[in-house]
């Protein structure tokens, strides 16, 4: 089945090479200009995919992603301009998956775009497996992490406290599991950045720092005197468990 994508742009020559460049590689593409349309097609259409800019008329494209986070869970890709990095950070807090900067090579995008649907597709064929009955290969049999009272299923992408589930955004998620693959060890912001965002990722170290805050909320019994998630001065942070 084809691939659909909906790209959110107002910049009209961007959008049309955007577009242009997507059905090249064979995807279904949508276009919207304005929040409102977006958020009409999104409904209407259910994309596997959306392709989302910041600075759009009427709506912003972060209450579009905040809207859209609540009814549904389509992968968002933001794209942010490069000088204005609390969109990354409010982007990621809004429920964005990924984003991108502008300007920006097709050849960045279409990498961006393509790990989206594999981490998806991923999620989808281990669900299947399951649902179905069949072994799971070695290397995807669930994986649990139990420390307390805190549970965190690796294959199953779900963190429990008391047995009771707590949402994660997919980036708290997989700090979460960083941090507890090492657990007892110091690790620093910049380590953390290159394993969890990855090389190419042109952020700072305070995009680990609001995530471990995020964090803390959602799994520490005192969010303000961290007993697993610690602080190591002059480095990063330590998982405890």
């Amino acid at each position: 089945m084809t691939q659909q994508i909906l790209v959110v742009e107002d910049d009209n020559t961007l959008l049309e090479m955007l577009q242009y460049n997507l059905e090249r590689q064979g995807y279904a593409v949508l276009v919207a200009e304005d929040g409102r349309s977006a958020l009409k097609l999104a409904r209407e259409h259910h994309p596997d995919l959306l392709l989302l800019d910041v600075m759009l008329p009427g709506l912003d494209g972060f209450e579009v992603c905040r809207i859209l986070r609540k009814e549904q869970n389509v992968p968002i890709l933001m794209l942010t301009a490069r000088t204005e990095e609390i969109d990354k950070i409010v982007g990621l807090e809004m429920g964005a998956d990924d984003y991108i900067t502008k300007p920006f090579s097709m050849r960045e995008l279409m990498a961006r775009v393509k790990a989206q649907f594999r981490r998806v597709e991923l999620i989808r064929e281990d669900y299947a497996a399951e649902q179905s009955g069949e072994e799971l290969p070695a290397a995807k049999k669930t994986a649990v992490l139990q420390y307390g009272n805190l549970t965190i299923d690796e294959n199953r992408r779900e963190v429990a406290i008391d047995a009771q589930t707590v949402r994660m955004k997919p980036k708290e998620f997989e700090l979460l599991i960083f941090l507890a693959r090492h657990q007892g060890m110091a690790m620093s912001r910049d380590l953390i950045l290159e394993r969890v965002w990855g090389w190419s990722y042109d952020g700072n170290s305070r995009t680990v720092d609001v995530h471990v805050r995020w964090l803390r909320e959602k799994i520490e019994p005192d969010p303000n005197n961290a007993t697993r998630i610690l602080t190591v001065r002059g480095i990063g942070y330590r998982f405890d468990g």
